[in-house]
């Protein structure tokens, strides 16, 4: 598939079609996001436990987007004390209940309900998204948890058929020779998987020959410049990064071919920009936390939801020609940075490239203690990787100057490489900064 600049998101067209307009305009999706918002709230009013409480004090009525700010913010806690007090059907209506842990706390897990109708949504954004790199006759890999109905992995097999290519349903990668003789053996022209994982198998030192690679769609985490770069150089593929959470209903924005930022699903998804200590909206251009309200979601919606992931909308056009949003591709959550004896902060975005560009690297842990931070490195090299590693560290002014000043020792280890989990990566670290 050749591509340009000028080729347009396929999200526009799709979003013009979806609100019932024949050529979309920023004022036509912004009349039918504001009364998708007043039939949200007045749904979620009637039907939700929740909601009923946590709106009680709010406007009644939402007169411009404008106003939006008045409505107060959910957060996960309020997921995590009682998520079937969010739930605006019938037990009877519910398709999916999905359980997330919450990585590095001790508190209860989040549970999210989904409705058919909201399942359906999703794979029509699959679909949509999808169609951006994939074309009919593709083999899609899915290295995504597929076994259950309605499972991210299953929706997504779901949408490639609608394209009329194909998904493998392989799920995540336990054995990555396996994986790669799989890619050969079914000729693989796309896959779809966690940036780890992706890594593990560009980067594993035996690579089967007449692989068909055509394209590469990184998932579920952060995917730093350094570790996309390595997965094209070893593949010769393009790489593209979808942004998306369970709560969203596991997507939100995928790139386009000028690949800046993620274009939005803006007519299921109300997104904005916020203070993260003030809660106060942001112009474009400015960094804060993102914040979304589901605007045709049955089973559970949310209003005005913290995800704790920062970034921002590009107020320039986008290359390819929409008049879509751009939100920048995702750096680091609120929850991945800590506070050096300096001042300065570290997020774990910044150490990802940082080791992610160095050659072998496939996944790394990191654990800050107050004046130690403890690297180990999962790699299909050793020899002089730990003064390498270390070398590139201090080339990062905010570690040269905590280092150099006596506020932190810096300790790199080697282990070899394996299969990296799929999870969500975190800082593993005493100090992090709190999520809200």
């Amino acid at each position: 598939m050749t591509t340009k600049l000028s080729d347009l998101t396929p999200l526009e067209p799709w979003i013009a079609r979806k609100i019932g307009v024949s050529r979309l305009t920023r004022e036509a999706l912004a009349d039918y996001q504001l009364a998708r918002l007043q039939e949200t709230l007045a749904w979620v009013r009637e039907r939700s436990r929740f909601y009923r409480e946590h709106l009680a004090a709010a406007p009644s009525h939402l007169e411009t987007l404008d106003d939006w700010a008045m409505w107060p913010f959910t957060t996960a806690t309020d997921i995590q004390d009682d998520a079937l007090r969010f739930v605006c059907v019938s037990q009877s209506d519910i398709a999916r209940v999905v359980t997330l842990d919450t990585s590095g706390t001790t508190g209860a897990p989040k549970r999210l309900y989904f409705t058919a109708a909201d399942q359906e949504l999703t794979v029509d954004f699959f679909q949509a998204g999808m169609s951006t790199f994939t074309v009919p006759g593709d083999r899609v890999l899915i290295l995504l948890p597929c076994a259950r109905p309605g499972s991210v992995g299953d929706l997504l097999a779901q949408a490639v058929v609608r394209i009329g290519a194909e998904g493998i349903r392989h799920g995540p990668v336990q054995d990555v020779r396996a994986t790669l003789n799989l890619l050969a053996r079914e000729r693989v022209t796309g896959l779809v998987g966690t940036p780890v994982q992706v890594l593990a198998l560009a980067r594993f030192p035996e690579q089967p020959q007449y692989l068909m690679l055509r394209f590469a769609l990184l998932t579920t985490d952060h995917v730093s410049q350094a570790l996309a770069a390595a997965v094209e150089a070893a593949w010769g593929c393009t790489v593209y990064n979808h942004y998306g959470m369970t709560e969203m209903g596991l997507g939100g924005g995928v790139d386009c071919v000028a690949r800046r930022g993620y274009h939005l699903r803006e007519a299921d998804l109300y997104f904005e920009i916020v203070d993260p200590n003030t809660g106060q909206p942001l112009p474009d251009g400015d960094e804060g936390e993102i914040v979304f309200t589901t605007l045709t979601r049955q089973g559970m919606p949310l209003v005005r939801y913290r995800t704790g992931d920062l970034g921002r909308f590009v107020p320039a056009p986008c290359p390819c020609g929409t008049l879509l949003k751009t939100l920048t591709h995702i750096t680091h959550r609120r929850d991945n940075v800590v506070q050096l004896p300096t001042g300065d902060t570290l997020a774990l975005a910044g150490l990802d490239e940082v080791l992610f560009a160095l050659e072998g690297v496939v996944d790394f842990t990191a654990v800050y203690e107050p004046g130690v931070l403890t690297l180990t490195l999962a790699t299909y090299r050793s020899g002089t990787i730990v003064p390498e590693a270390q070398a590139a560290l201090l080339a990062s002014p905010v570690i040269a100057r905590a280092v150099g000043g006596g506020a932190l020792r810096l300790e790199v280890n080697v282990t070899p490489a394996g299969v990296p989990s799929p999870a969500k990566r975190t800082f593993l670290a005493a100090n992090c900064a709190p999520r809200h």
